[in-house]
């Protein structure tokens, strides 16, 4: 196990260090995240303003404390336009680091949308909603703590005295990143709606190489999203949503569904409701064109402005002998501020 857990330390670290071909950061509670999944989402909420935070932790049962930790902290709000239109105006930051060498990057950007009003009443509307987004990224890697394949003696043991012959002149770089998208809601009525997405993101394809001398672009990323929120009774419902990612070679599905049970009376001010469900998350690898990744289980509590919701990534791949199926374990709290407004209805509740 031990040298399973050093191999996959290597793998990981040189092959994202060195190459673009990596995927960006993911959360499975993509819902819960709205400006990492698409700059139009910025402000679109059915409040005024909303902090959002998200942390995973994955592969700790493989790579121990070298395990890839992801976590995002938010800010963003709504601002009233004409008649019954709205600007969004957001903050993000998040980081993520993985491996002995501590390669990660930190990403700060800010965001903007606006929002149009198609149609609707009182009640019910649709909008479309574009936006765009700015940010500062920084790379970087411990390169003193890289292990190289050539360090290896005879296959079996590591010998760090042995020349690795690779140089890199550089252990951290700073770049821009760019991002625009596209999204359609429609709220039927307070509980019942439905949403689609586009984003197109690093639209500058930045260089991500570690050498001066050399210029490695960061492959572009399309998102393609859509959910939706349908009460089947008073108590009851269904609340599906699913993400297609699009980077270079890679590529993501996550698609599933989960049950909302409304646990205050629905004539009362206060709103408490509990979230059960299950997703799944395929993708592809290199010898293989599309592979079952992981079963996600989800839960999700709200409480008035309070939304908090829990995940675990049960592993399903060919990685399952080492990982012994664990995955991935992700938080995802959201606090909305809603002070009384006279508009009609403006968004989907889950947001």
């Amino acid at each position: 196990m031990k040298a399973t857990k050093l191999f996959l330390t290597v793998c990981c670290v040189i092959a994202m260090s060195v190459t673009i071909s990596a995927q960006d950061i993911h959360f499975s509670q993509f819902y819960m995240s709205p400006m990492t999944l698409n700059p139009a989402m910025t402000g679109v909420m059915n409040c005024k303003m909303r902090v959002t935070a998200n942390y995973r932790n994955q592969w700790s049962s493989v790579l121990r404390s070298d395990a890839y930790r992801t976590y995002a902290v938010g800010f963003d709000m709504r601002q009233p336009v004409g008649r019954y239109d709205y600007f969004g105006f957001g903050a993000q930051f998040w980081g993520d680091q993985v491996g002995s060498s501590s390669f990660g990057t930190l990403k700060g950007k800010l965001s903007g949308s606006y929002a149009k009003r198609l149609g609707g009443s009182r009640t019910s509307s649709h909008f479309i909603s574009v936006g765009a987004d700015l940010g500062v990224a920084q790379r970087s890697v411990d390169l003193l703590a890289l292990y190289y394949g050539n360090q290896w003696d005879g296959g079996s043991s590591y010998d760090p005295s042995l020349p690795s012959n690779e140089t890199f002149d550089l252990d951290n770089y700073i770049f821009l990143d760019m991002a625009a998208g596209l999204m359609y809601f429609n709220t039927f009525d307070e509980d019942n709606s439905l949403y689609f997405g586009l984003a197109f993101n690093h639209l500058n394809r930045a260089n991500q190489s570690f050498l001066s001398t050399e210029n490695e672009s960061l492959y572009s990323k399309f998102t393609i999203h859509g959910g939706a929120e349908l009460m089947l009774s008073n108590r009851l419902g269904v609340v599906p949503n699913a993400v297609v990612l699009l980077q270079g070679p890679s590529m993501e599905i996550n698609a599933g569904t989960a049950v909302k049970f409304l646990l205050s009376n629905p004539r009362n001010d206060t709103y408490q409701a509990l979230q059960i469900g299950a997703w799944v998350r395929i993708s592809n690898t290199f010898d293989r064109s599309v592979l079952a990744d992981a079963a996600i289980l989800h839960a999700r509590f709200d409480f008035e402005q309070f939304a908090l919701g829990l995940s675990y990534d049960v592993n399903i791949s060919d990685l399952k002998p080492a990982s012994n199926r664990n995955g991935s374990l992700e938080l995802a709290l959201q606090y909305k501020i809603c002070p009384p407004e006279r508009r009609a209805q403006y968004c989907p509740r889950n947001f």
